[in-house]
């Protein structure tokens, strides 16, 4: 029974990871938070931490709609991304050199929906 209890506990979210996860899970589809307004919304932290909580343990929530300030796709999972976003009809623009970003100012989440 001792090491059952001590196996629950590796596997227990930080709180932190579990707030911010929490809100990634919160984002309707079509729709994306910067990885500031993710830090700005659990009320601690910043872009970087919440980066690193996605980087870990991110693959459990909707990571794509997690994003760049910029709305460049994550770097190496740009494809898979990109096909989510189409997915969810999120709004795209095209760039002139032919790759596309997120249309942040229509894809944004303002938090009503």
């Amino acid at each position: 029974m001792g090491a059952m209890a001590g196996h629950e506990e590796t596997h227990r979210l930080p709180e932190y990871a579990d707030r911010v996860l929490t809100v990634a899970e919160g984002i309707p589809p079509g729709h994306v938070l910067t990885y500031k307004d993710v830090a700005d919304r659990v009320g601690e932290g910043g872009p970087r931490q919440v980066g690193r909580v996605m980087a870990v343990y991110g693959g459990a929530v909707p990571w794509w709609r997690v994003v760049r300030a910029d709305g460049r796709p994550l770097p190496g999972h740009e494809r898979r991304a990109l096909e989510q976003y189409r997915v969810e009809g999120t709004p795209l623009r095209e760039l002139a050199d032919g790759t596309q970003r997120i249309d942040m100012r229509r894809a944004r989440w303002d938090g009503r929906d």
